[in-house]
């Protein structure tokens, strides 16, 4: 039987690519199609069973968040913290912040700004242990961490962002670890770039031959751009993707929005 899993949002840093349209506010409030990015990683997790969600934040934007989630789940079941993060590290990082959150049990964490077609629920609902990423045929390898696939989509090499070709699939931000991955987290030295970086975590568990990999074929989206995110909001409603919420989600968005526009009213 699966162990209980902690959900983790890594929603911090500055989006400077974004600038101008981040100066005020966070990258991942910003709207992709008809709601706020932070609401497609959240969906991930929710539709996968995890109801104890952290959100990393950074602390120029943390009252944003507070505002627009800090309640809105309370009558659904559904628990969200936040944790400042006050000068990003690396995506290791979540995990040591999220230490006490993470307490023990297995954890997924999802990037703020990576949006799926396709549905991870079972992955999720079924990780026991070890460590699972999930990888997407890309026309541009070079940009990611890659992963180098064997028999059985069996994970043989992962690399950041290597220089000379080994692979066409792109490791994506949805990771999903046991427990051991705080410690591990805590053991990395940091790279050439002064950052722990998450591809360390995957090579710890594939040296354990604990690493299993999930190739899909969806659409993923990485809103990190001004043209990425207008291309984002365009795929999601193309492909319908914004009609795929969980009913939690979409209650508890209904129940807020006429909460606010009572509020208004008075």
């Amino acid at each position: 039987m699966a162990k209980e899993m902690k959900g983790i949002i890594l929603a911090g840093g500055m989006a400077t690519r974004l600038f101008p349209s981040t100066i005020v506010v966070s990258k991942q409030l910003l709207p992709v199609y008809d709601r706020p990015m932070i609401f497609y990683p959240l969906n991930t997790l929710i539709k996968g069973g995890i109801r104890d969600i952290l959100i990393i934040v950074s602390p120029e934007y943390s009252g944003l968040f507070v505002n627009l989630l800090g309640s809105i789940f309370e009558n659904y079941g559904v628990k969200i913290s936040f944790k400042v993060q006050r000068q990003p590290r690396g995506l290791p990082e979540a995990f040591i912040l999220g230490e006490s959150h993470i307490d023990h049990h297995n954890v997924a964490l999802i990037l703020g700004d990576n949006i799926f077609e396709d549905d991870f629920s079972e992955a999720i609902k079924n990780f026991e242990s070890g460590g699972q990423v999930f990888a997407k045929k890309v026309p541009d390898p070079e940009r990611f961490g890659v992963v180098k696939l064997g028999e059985n989509n069996r994970a043989e090499l992962i690399k950041e962002k290597p220089q000379e070709w080994i692979s066409d699939y792109a490791v994506t931000g949805l990771y999903l670890y046991d427990q051991r991955v705080v410690e591990v987290a805590k053991s990395l030295k940091p790279s050439a770039r002064g950052e722990w970086e998450i591809v360390d975590l995957h090579n710890f568990y594939l040296n354990q031959q604990e690493l299993k990999v999930t190739v899909f074929d969806g659409a993923w989206l990485d809103a990190g751009t001004h043209d990425s995110l207008l291309e984002a909001g365009m795929i999601v409603k193309e492909k319908g993707i914004s009609k795929n919420f969980h009913p939690i989600i979409e209650e508890a968005t209904k129940e807020f929005c006429e909460i606010f526009k009572n509020s208004i009213k008075k």
